[in-house]
């Protein structure tokens, strides 16, 4: 395990690169949810399954994420912004990251934010079989429920990187695969302005939007003070993603936008 997470550290910025195939996927050791929310999982291509990229609603509401997969010197000054703020996120928490650092994930949970599973190893989930997806993101959300008590429901794959086998496999386990329409591009480190024009100006930022940091980015700290406010400028209320997704009668456009289902006629 210590071989892998020097390796992947060392590989951040480059498998951050590739991790901007738009994809994603979840699974966990929960009661399988409903059949008919399992049936939810549409797209205008019915061959094709999405995960949640943002969500379909009137409400001026968006949420931040962060990804939580490498180092945590950054843990106490994130928190302390986003207290000061008033905004709770969902941070997305790799097993290993869980191991290494229980104090810090003890700190996100005691402040009230989501915690969400990012797999136990962060591995290329799409390259897994259910059956190897299933155990990636059981021995996650051990690790969290063994700490905090917790019983997570939403899950972000590693890279970004999802098929229907990552799909069907997370909602048959009750998470939720929750992806991003808006990222802050933080990984890329292009400078403080950079991030914070990538975020308020976003083409695609509006009402239900996900927007993506990572817990570890270089401007991210000394941005997201100035975005947070940016965006309750332009109206918007931050709320964790656990409050913004619909949760039962939903689907899923082929953009990954979740909307409520509309009843039969």
């Amino acid at each position: 395990m210590k071989l892998f997470k020097a390796i992947h550290i060392r590989k951040k910025h480059l498998l951050g690169a590739l991790a901007l195939v738009a994809c994603i996927g979840v699974f966990t050791c929960l009661a399988p949810p409903a059949a008919e929310k399992v049936s939810a999982i549409i797209s205008a291509n019915a061959d094709r399954k999405l995960p949640i990229y943002c969500v379909d609603t009137d409400k001026p509401q968006v949420s931040v994420s962060f990804d939580a997969a490498w180092g945590a010197d950054d843990t106490d000054e994130l928190l302390s912004i986003l207290a000061d703020n008033d905004v709770k996120a969902t941070f997305f928490l790799c097993g290993y990251w869980v191991e290494d650092f229980p104090v810090e994930v003890k700190k996100i949970a005691d402040a009230g934010h989501d915690l969400g599973n990012h797999s136990s190893t962060h591995p290329h989930m799409n390259q897994l079989s259910a059956e190897q997806i299933s155990k990636e993101l059981a021995e996650c959300h051990k690790a969290v429920k063994d700490l905090t008590g917790i019983e997570m429901d939403l899950f972000r794959p590693p890279f970004g990187e999802y098929n229907n086998t990552v799909v069907e496999t997370s909602y048959a386990n009750s998470y939720y695969p929750v992806q991003w329409d808006v990222d802050s591009l933080d990984w890329k480190e292009l400078g403080e302005d950079h991030e914070i024009n990538q975020v308020l100006n976003h083409k695609h930022l509006g009402n239900g939007s996900i927007i993506l940091f990572h817990n570890d980015a270089k401007y991210t700290p000394k941005v997201l003070d100035r975005i947070l406010k940016g965006l309750k400028e332009k109206g918007f209320e931050i709320v964790p993603i656990s409050q913004l997704i619909h949760r039962d009668n939903f689907e899923m456009d082929h953009e990954g936008r979740q909307r409520l289902s509309t009843p039969s006629s």
